[in-house]
């Protein structure tokens, strides 16, 4: 698959997805890049605005496997990752794979169970595997986490530490939809449309989990020139400079934001990354790794604000 074939398939999948998921066309784009970059995504927003409906969707279009996990204070690690139970017949124990032995999983409302609950993703979303009595399970090269939480609900939650924060590639804000988008979703309600019934959806699959490791190399053979590669380094390093800043991105940081880059040019079916795909993507890569100063954290100062400070501030490559 070359990368416009590549982008011409994206295209198809996000119009496919749009058709149910309305009036949310930067989170879906969003979402998109993060499973092509190879990496998991941080939906964050209030309640009833489609984020299960996002992932159910593009599972569906995409033609891959897809599991819910609803995290909750009780949940433990083994009801994410899986046990082993005894074998009568062999002797021994067999593993009992868990939930997260899938392509696409939504993890929802991850901020509900505990550390250590939490802590269980940790190892599958960087390796790709769950270790069990000392035994590797391979979870496979498309298995992505979409994690939900709500961010003005906190009462009965736990607050995500910042080493399982940096394992997102990006956090994806939703908010409300326009007034004229969420008439069409009222429109869409009334023809028969059920958010909880799949037969209801009236969407396609366009490709298949091979289609989706083609797209994946696709883009990372788009090209990315050395001034942009500084261009990124320099944005990236502007926010462990930044007075407000207590805590700035990593270099995982920097590649996250490299690979989004790469993903955002596939979908416009371009093979080079040019300075706009870094800025576009800067916010949802670099929000959630950045931990402001208590002060202005009380002043109102949010991550976003810092970031488009920094984009405003380093020069762009001519």
């Amino acid at each position: 698959m070359d990368v416009q074939q590549a982008g011409a398939l994206l295209a198809r999948v996000e119009a496919e997805v749009a058709k149910v998921v309305i009036g949310q066309p930067r989170a879906l784009r969003e979402a998109i890049l993060a499973l092509v970059a190879g990496g998991h995504a941080l939906l964050e927003g209030v309640p009833g605005t489609a984020k299960t409906l996002l992932v159910r969707t593009l599972a569906k279009v995409l033609g891959c496997r897809f599991a819910r996990v609803q995290f909750t204070p009780d949940l433990m690690p083994a009801d994410v990752t899986g046990v082993g139970i005894p074998d009568g017949v062999a002797g021994g124990f067999r593993f009992r794979s868990g939930p997260i032995f899938t392509d696409l999983l939504l993890a929802d409302e991850i901020n509900r169970s505990p550390a250590k609950t939490q802590a269980a993703l940790l190892e599958a979303m960087q390796e790709r595997q769950v270790t069990s009595d000392g035994v590797r399970h391979p979870i496979g090269d498309l298995f992505t986490v979409y994690a939900t939480q709500n961010p003005v609900e906190f009462e009965g939650t736990y607050r995500l530490p910042e080493a399982e924060l940096d394992r997102f590639l990006m956090k994806v804000e939703i908010g409300y939809p326009e007034p004229s988008e969420e008439d069409r979703i009222l429109d869409l309600h009334r023809k028969g449309f059920d958010a909880d019934r799949e037969d209801t959806f009236g969407v396609e699959a366009v490709t298949d989990a091979e289609g989706v490791r083609a797209a994946r190399a696709a883009g990372r053979r788009v090209k990315v020139e050395d001034r942009l590669l500084a261009y990124v380094r320099e944005v990236v390093a502007a926010t462990r400079r930044a007075a407000s800043v207590s805590l700035g991105a990593g270099p995982r940081g920097s590649i996250a934001l490299l690979r989004t880059s790469q993903a955002a040019a596939l979908a416009e079916g371009r093979d080079f990354v040019v300075p706009d795909d870094v800025k576009a993507l800067a916010r949802p890569v670099l929000r959630h790794r950045i931990v402001l100063n208590p002060e202005h954290e009380i002043e109102g100062t949010k991550t976003d604000d810092v970031v488009a400070e920094i984009l405003d501030r380093v020069e762009v490559p001519r």
